[in-house]
């Protein structure tokens, strides 16, 4: 059985997949949804749980106007619909961690309506242009705690610190029809939860996980039965997720079973699902309106005040990037793929547009090409964190100018940054020290000697290999100490093989 395209081919023949997926993603404030206490990640167990969120009796939950704005926010930012009116319901059902026999929860009148994510093109991917998944609702909750497993051989404990704390749920349309879409999906979503801010997106620590729906059937048929993978917590078994429990279920039909609705898990060891329990229609959770808390009603001038909060986002910006500044669609996308490179960009690029005097478009490319590739792979090389105060604003935008400005070249600024981030000391007196050189006459007298040392390539290149003219040039920066500028090599190498 191969995936091929948007099909799985069967012993039988094609068959389609149709995924939608359930996303919750914790809302990004200080408070959880209905009391004060903390949300901060990594804390001691039970150490943030406030009387509301054990359920003391007569404790009354309180919205907060925080959590409420960021989920208007990301409503906004998918071009969703606003419901100015919504309701709270209790979800009922008894575990350990749900303190209060219920969860409070929007079914029937959620937050934001109707939306929708644009995927980014991508022909490897077979995605195409103008790719749009629909976003049914958002709707806010509160999380339940967590059951701890592995403290004790013969008990399990229960930490309640994430009981209370404000999720957003966002519920796709079954739109999507590959596993490459489905991990698409959930990658440019996290993306835009990150630029609006209202989630930090860190699957690895559980803010953001999804619930995979998946059915197969035949092209151009109902809809199959579906399963629901719980509780995916990153892009890849996303898509590993869509990819195995697709092919189980198209070999069990081949086989003369039936797919029945129910929850799965998702064996990352071993590459595929398997059964967690019968799937629970939503009438057994027996929902009602909570009777402690009156209905959310927006104002417009709320509305539109989360509105005018949003920042640029991704697409916005990629086009711009494109547009004002003259990047390649491929630089953009780097450039705008997290937001916190896009952060680094803008602030560089204003730094250097400054100190150099020269237009935005002129040196956007060289700051792009620091960031994404250069300055990158100075840091892997010496370990130095993103963050460590010697990659400073002040030091890059110094580096990218003398660059722009032909006082070091691009390769030899790799070495004085690196030298700079390792040693310490005067970045300008660096600078200096390995000032590119201009002399014609020198680099002419270099070229000359390379090429008599070399008179066999020489003789190939005018043969016709003129692959060997990247060759020349190398000697050349090599005999030089990397000081000559690059633009005048290259011409008096291609002068010296003319002659």
């Amino acid at each position: 059985m191969v995936v091929s395209g948007y099909r799985i081919e069967g012993a039988t023949g094609a068959w389609e997949v149709v995924v939608g997926l359930e996303v919750h993603a914790q809302i990004a404030s200080n408070a959880k949804l209905f009391s004060g206490a903390a949300t901060a990640f990594g804390a001691e167990p039970n150490s943030q749980v406030s009387l509301v969120d054990a359920a003391m009796p007569g404790m009354l939950p309180v919205p907060n106007r925080e959590c409420i704005r960021q989920a208007v926010r990301t409503g906004l930012a998918i071009d969703a619909q606003i419901n100015a009116w919504s309701r709270f319901d209790r979800k009922n059902y008894f575990y350990a961690d749900l303190p209060q026999g219920y969860q409070i929860s929007q079914l029937y009148h959620p937050l934001v309506g109707e939306g929708h994510i644009d995927l980014d093109a991508d022909e490897k991917a077979d995605i195409a242009v103008g790719r749009r998944i629909g976003i049914e609702r958002i709707h806010v909750e509160q999380d339940a705690g967590k059951l701890m497993h592995d403290q004790h051989p013969t008990m399990s404990y229960v930490d309640l610190n994430r009981s209370g704390v404000a999720l957003m749920e966002i519920v796709s349309r079954p739109d999507m029809r590959s596993p490459a879409e489905a991990g698409a999906y959930l990658a440019k979503l996290r993306q835009m939860l990150r630029y609006v801010g209202s989630c930090d997106g860190n699957m690895d620590q559980g803010s953001m996980r999804a619930d995979v729906n998946v059915s197969v059937r035949r092209p151009g048929e109902a809809l199959g039965t579906r399963t629901e993978t719980k509780n995916v917590n990153s892009v890849r078994f996303v898509i590993a997720v869509v990819e195995s429990e697709a092919r189980r279920q198209v070999a069990l039909i081949e086989d003369g079973g039936t797919v029945v609705q129910e929850t799965r898990l998702f064996d990352a060891d071993r590459n595929e699902t398997r059964s967690m329990r019968s799937k629970e229609d939503a009438h057994d959770y027996r929902y009602f309106p909570d009777p402690d808390l009156p209905p959310l009603e927006l104002d417009e001038g709320f509305i539109e005040e989360c509105r005018a909060s949003l920042p640029e986002l991704p697409d916005a910006k990629r086009a711009r990037y494109r547009d004002d500044l003259g990047l390649s669609a491929y630089d953009a996308a780097q450039l705008t793929a997290e937001v916190e490179t896009v952060t680094d960009f803008e602030a560089l690029l204003a730094a250097v547009t400054e100190a150099s005097g020269k237009p935005a478009r002129e040196v956007a490319k060289r700051v792009a090409n620091w960031l994404t590739s250069e300055r990158a792979g100075v840091l892997n090389a010496t370990g130095v964190a993103a963050h460590d105060p010697r990659n400073s604003l002040a030091a890059n935008a110094q580096i990218v100018c003398a660059v722009a400005a032909g006082t070091i070249s691009g390769g030899k600024a790799k070495e004085v940054f690196e030298a700079y981030l390792t040693k310490g000391g005067d970045l300008a007196a660096e600078i200096a020290a390995n000032q590119q050189t201009s002399d014609t006459g020198a680099i002419d007298a270099a070229v000359a000697r390379v090429l008599a040392d070399n008179a066999d390539k020489v003789a190939q290149y005018q043969a016709g290999k003129e692959a060997l003219f990247g060759f020349f040039v190398g000697q050349v920066m090599k005999a030089m100490a990397g000081k000559a500028n690059p633009q005048l090599v290259n011409a008096a190498v291609k002068a010296g093989l003319s002659a």
